[in-house]
């Protein structure tokens, strides 16, 4: 037993200091050395600062919808939900989403609601859409900032990021905030 005992104890140590010092060092090291010194993107619009890289909750019809969120947005908690797909609870809550989006565009049909716009991601805090979820809201966005639909489509290519691994998304935040500039 002993033989076993002690290197596991030393195993344990080494791992301690170098687990919770040496790499949370280094990783803060490397935050240091971006352009916002690991503090993240801060973006000011009418006299409010936001983060670019957490997602913010846009609920009012005249904005892009963002990605619903499992701890209501609040970075302190980020998760997501731990219910399987066939849960009850988690389907009626998807449902409940799917209901609220086609009341709020109709002309919309169930098969072209974006998965995106009904899910939480896996931290809740997604800061970004797919660019079918920001193409979904043009038509709602239109009609009630009567702004051309074409002028809309536009806004949403410009804000298209393609990142070097994935599919192309927008930063909801940025785009919302470049549609009241528009008006």
């Amino acid at each position: 037993m002993k033989k076993q005992f002690f290197p596991a104890i030393k195993l344990t140590l080494v791992l301690l200091i170098v687990l919770s010092g040496i790499y949370p060092l280094v990783i803060w090291g490397f935050a240091k050395l971006t352009p916002q010194k690991g503090k993240g993107e801060l973006i000011e619009a009418n006299g409010k600062k936001y983060y670019s890289n957490i997602g913010q909750s846009f609920t009012e019809d005249k904005y892009f919808y963002s990605r619903p969120s499992a701890v209501n947005y609040n970075a302190a908690g980020s998760a997501g939900s731990n219910k399987g797909p066939s849960n009850a609870d988690y389907l009626a809550i998807i449902q409940e989403r799917i209901d609220s989006f086609l009341t709020h565009n109709p002309g919309i049909e169930k098969k072209d609601i974006p998965v995106d716009l009904v899910t939480a991601s896996g931290s809740g805090l997604d800061p970004h859409i797919s660019v079918a979820a920001a193409e979904v809201q043009v038509k709602r966005i239109s009609k009630i900032r009567n702004i051309p639909e074409a002028n809309l489509r536009e806004l949403v290519r410009t804000y298209t990021e393609q990142p070097a691994v994935g599919p192309q998304t927008i930063n909801v935040l940025q785009l919302n905030i470049a549609l009241d500039k528009l008006n």
